[in-house]
């Protein structure tokens, strides 16, 4: 246990990390119907896993255009910006930080999300085979319609517009979701983005919306609170590349350009194989000059040796905090964990949210 350094504080952009697990944003479909505002049970859900080096949230859209899923947060309302207040201010409380995931889905979204009933937009109108989950149950997704380029700005200022939103309700800083197939990583990579004006072609091209996007928000929250998301070799949501290293190791030159505080890598296929396509992480370790968080598959002990090797700085884990709320505890422990119940992860209430118990309290109870 003492030859691990996942318990050692970690400096990161102006705040001080206690320990360098990372909870990674889990979707769980638990806003407020209609209004997607964070529901009275997400205040716990978060301040309970308020250990955790740094906790991320789920992902919430920047806009209705941006949902691609029942009852998945929002951030583009007053209500919202209130209701995340609350939550942050649980976490605070608890001595913890938190950072937002902001998302657009771009075509990982069902037209009876969309404003008016309208199709999901895309970089271009190739339909994603795969579900999306509305009115209870999982779907098809929708057909999208190509984004104009008129449109590219307004989705830019989008992503502006919900980091101020973000900062409004106390959030530590953003993280950007630049992966697993949505809007960003669809115009990133090849088998999505068939453009031929300035955002498609060249990764240059191909790049630029998700540059442009970390800039803005980077402009608006400041580079050392700003994080963003990728997903180099994910199959996640029928996304692909052909090419995906000179892809992402430009990418890669261009945030640290910018100096974000973190890429937060989901290695291999996300929730899957670690090893599901050739690519060199290290090379995007070696380009960007801040925090690496490293993602996918994670446990004690894969996340002691990365550590070691200095491969990462900081160890995202997903499915362990959604049934450990005292993870850090468990872990330095070497307590065995709780197992997840995978039919409560979306939507429902307390059930497989906030009713899991923690060390001490199973201790109590026995």
């Amino acid at each position: 246990m003492s030859q691990t350094k996942l318990f050692e504080p970690y400096k990161l952009g102006g705040i001080t990390l206690p320990n360098r697990l990372v909870m990674a944003p889990l979707t769980r479909n638990r806003a407020v119907p209609g209004s997607f505002v964070p529901s009275p049970l997400a205040i716990d859900y978060y301040g309970q896993r308020a250990s955790a080096g740094l906790l991320i949230t789920e992902a919430s859209q920047i806009s209705q255009q941006g949902q691609g899923y029942q009852d998945t947060p929002g951030i583009y309302s007053r209500e919202q910006v209130a209701g995340w207040r609350k939550v942050t201010d649980r976490v605070h409380e608890q001595g913890g930080r938190i950072f937002i995931q902001i998302w657009h889905v771009g075509r990982i979204s069902h037209d009876s999300l969309q404003p008016g009933g309208g199709k999901p937009v895309a970089p271009s109108a190739i339909r994603a085979k795969g579900k999306t989950f509305v009115n209870g149950t999982f779907t098809d997704i929708s057909e999208p319609r190509e984004l104009d380029l008129s449109e590219i700005p307004g989705i830019i200022e989008d992503f502006k517009r919900g980091t101020e939103n973000a900062l409004a309700a106390g959030f530590d800083g953003i993280e950007i979701h630049g992966a697993n197939g949505y809007l960003l990583d669809q115009f990133a990579k090849d088998g999505t983005n068939k453009r031929t004006d300035a955002y498609g072609g060249a990764i240059e091209n191909r790049a630029k919306l998700m540059l442009e996007v970390s800039k803005a928000v980077a402009a608006v929250a400041g580079a050392e609170r700003t994080g963003i998301r990728i997903s180099p070799v994910t199959p996640a949501n029928d996304v692909s590349d052909s090419n995906p290293q000179p892809l992402f190791d430009h990418i890669v030159d261009g945030l640290n350009a910018l100096k974000l505080t973190y890429i937060h890598v989901v290695e291999g296929a996300t929730g899957g194989p670690r090893d599901n396509a050739p690519f060199d992480y290290g090379s995007l370790r070696k380009r960007f000059k801040q925090a690496y968080v490293a993602n996918n598959g994670y446990d004690f002990d894969l996340a002691t040796k990365v550590l070691a090797e200095d491969a990462a700085d900081l160890i995202a884990f997903g499915k362990p905090f959604i049934s450990n709320p005292d993870l850090v505890e468990r872990l330095k422990k070497g307590a065995p964990l709780n197992a997840f119940d995978k039919a409560t992860f979306y939507g429902g209430g307390a059930k497989g949210y906030t009713d899991y118990p923690t060390l001490g309290a199973r201790q109590a109870a026995e």
